[in-house]
């Protein structure tokens, strides 16, 4: 019998945000490439949203108790010994306490722990009970990037050779829009002509603050797909998404001047990459991952500059060569980022850690 894989999906749910994303791609692609495994999902206690092409092509168990509920901890051990798989893929921060079965943990940042002040005492409280000691215990350990690595390291205490950096993919469907789509969703989701994009939320590392100082010296309106307490401290003439059609990313993002992302804090970044692929010039912060990730193929500010970034709006919108010289580096970059690529190296982890369990305890 094929050993039997379950991924953790219960946080996808509502708008989705880079860890849901991260799990379901991730779904997608596993399937095809492990035919020797059964891959199977755990998802939250209503199932899953409507997710179209990003549905998991697997069956995925309803989850006791929702994610990071008060009875979370409980409910997962009791559904892991019910469906007894022989990995658990602990897909984001929230991991199994109680179970002592064999556990791949994927930690995409440190940020709960280097940003405690914004995040709350009982986070720090959190990693300290239920993370660290269930990821010292982890048969595997991915991260996303050499940055987030060197953070969960020091913040957990465990060794950065202990953990495997898989960095996510982008997927095929984000590309430049063609002018007809660029046109359509203008007009359906009330777009300026020529407009610059940031995307993100309200908590304070994303620092989209600055980008509220800056909106009415920018070039261009500034449009925010952010929730609608990030949207609150802008001016007009911003215009603020709450959500998007996930269909509508890839439009959205290939029809902006520009990305701005001035975060103080990523574990990885993601949408610089989707930007990219769609041929956006991206405007980063020289901050946590981002220069990583971006790997030369964007301009990099200080997040705590206001003119850096309204000067260098202003360079790409009125220097056409400009902005073609960074299209063509951003989608050169984005290029190396693959949901395959991320699927067989997460798979030789699994096989690696089902390896190590078949020698602890032999047939």
């Amino acid at each position: 019998m094929a050993p039997r894989v379950l991924i953790d999906l219960r946080m996808v749910s509502g708008r989705l945000h880079g860890i849901a994303r991260y799990a379901l791609e991730l779904s997608r692609v596993l399937p095809t490439l492990a035919t020797d495994l059964s891959v199977e999902g755990l998802g939250p206690p209503g199932g899953l949203p409507d997710l179209g092409p990003l549905a998991p092509p697997f069956p995925v168990h309803p989850a006791p108790a929702g994610f990071l509920s008060p009875l979370e901890q409980p409910s997962l051990v009791v559904v892991l010994r019910r469906l007894g798989p022989d990995l658990f893929h602990a897909t984001s921060f929230s991991v199994p306490l109680f179970w002592r079965g064999p556990l791949v943990a994927t930690l995409h940042d440190a940020a709960h722990l280097v940003r405690s002040a914004e995040f709350g005492p009982l986070t720090a409280v959190y990693y300290r009970l239920v993370v660290r000691p269930t990821v010292r215990r982890a048969r595997a350990l991915l991260t996303v990037s050499e940055f987030a690595r060197g953070e969960l390291a020091r913040s957990l205490g465990v060794p950065q050779s202990r953990w495997s950096v898989v960095p996510p993919g982008v997927d095929p469907r984000f590309h430049p829009p063609t002018t007809e789509e660029r046109l359509q969703l203008r007009a359906r989701l009330a777009l300026p002509p020529r407009y610059l994009l940031a995307v993100g939320n309200a908590k304070p590392h994303k620092n989209l603050a600055l980008l509220a100082r800056i909106a009415t010296r920018l070039p261009v309106p500034l449009v925010l797909l952010a929730g609608d307490a990030a949207s609150r401290v802008f001016p007009q003439p911003t215009r603020v998404l709450s959500e998007v059609e996930e269909s509508d990313l890839p439009a959205l993002y290939g029809g902006a001047e520009a990305l701005l992302l001035p975060s103080r804090h990523e574990g990885f970044g993601l949408p610089a990459l989707e930007a990219m692929a769609s041929g956006t010039p991206v405007l980063a912060a020289s901050a946590g991952s981002l220069p990583e990730v971006a790997g030369g193929a964007a301009e990099l500010l200080d997040p705590d500059d206001p003119n850096a970034w309204i000067a260098a709006s202003r360079a790409l919108v009125d220097d056409a060569r400009l902005r073609a010289r960074w299209v063509s580096a951003g989608r050169e970059r984005a290029r190396a980022f693959t949901w395959e690529r991320c699927a067989r190296q997460t798979l030789a982890v699994y096989r690696t850690a089902l390896e190590d369990g078949a020698a602890v305890h032999p047939a």
